[in-house]
């Protein structure tokens, strides 16, 4: 059993498609990120960062104590390990499919989360800032563009590296991206999107909701952007 930390965020939905395509038993246990939640000193003993998903393999492979894992990438790694799904064995496949991976975690999410934020939680807008962020999801979108137009996914058959992407591509039209310029992305878009495993994935986390962009607080504002040290070191 996989107890999952979870909110529906695109990191979120990530670890839920994963799950959901192996067919693996979870509970999900909410971590409310508006109210705070994730500084609780339990989930910190699970995710130092204070960032969800995090998860905790109650059956690990080696048979030993409950196994805690934070990162959504990582948790997609270990998850692939474990099952023996999603990761290929072989050198040059399982390379392929970590570096897109990476490039998810690395670039993707950081620079559309960006995005986000300037467009739509930001208290004033900044010009500079969602020009910025709006064209470097673009380049991004064309990164991926232009992979797809060779492959049926991402570093070819379904894996963790489109596990990673698609829930950010989900909100493409707030981040200022219009899919039909991108038809390579569009096909795999609806390609995962039609997927059961997906369906599911994100009917599971449909009766968790976050406020929209502009009915937040000032308070929940504060609670998810306004952190300092202070909220983890004691």
């Amino acid at each position: 059993m996989i107890d999952l930390h979870y909110w529906p965020t695109p990191n979120g939905h990530k670890i839920t498609m994963f799950l959901e395509e192996a067919g693996l038993a979870y509970t999900l246990r909410p971590v409310n990120i508006g109210a705070g939640e994730q500084f609780r000193p339990e989930f910190l003993a699970i995710a130092p960062n204070n960032r969800m998903p995090a998860i905790v393999d109650q059956a690990p492979a080696d048979g030993g104590a409950p196994v805690s894992i934070f990162e959504s990438g990582a948790i997609l790694v270990y998850l692939a390990e474990k099952t023996g799904r999603f990761l290929p064995d072989d050198l040059r496949g399982r390379a392929n499919v970590l570096q897109w991976l990476f490039w998810q975690m690395a670039g993707l999410g950081p620079m559309a989360g960006q995005n986000h934020h300037f467009a739509l939680y930001a208290p004033e807008r900044i010009p500079y800032a969602q020009d910025r962020y709006v064209s470097e999801t673009n380049r991004l979108y064309g990164v991926l563009d232009r992979q797809l137009a060779h492959h049926e996914f991402i570093a070819g058959e379904y894996s963790i590296a489109d596990m990673a992407s698609y829930p950010w591509i989900v909100p493409h039209k707030r981040q200022g991206q219009d899919l039909d310029d991108f038809p390579n992305l569009k096909r795999w878009f609806e390609a995962v999107k039609a997927r059961p495993g997906t369906q599911r994935a994100y009917k599971a986390g449909e009766a968790i909701r976050m406020p929209r962009p502009e009915d937040l607080t000032d308070e929940q504002r504060k609670t998810l952007f306004g952190q300092t040290s202070s909220v983890v070191r004691n």
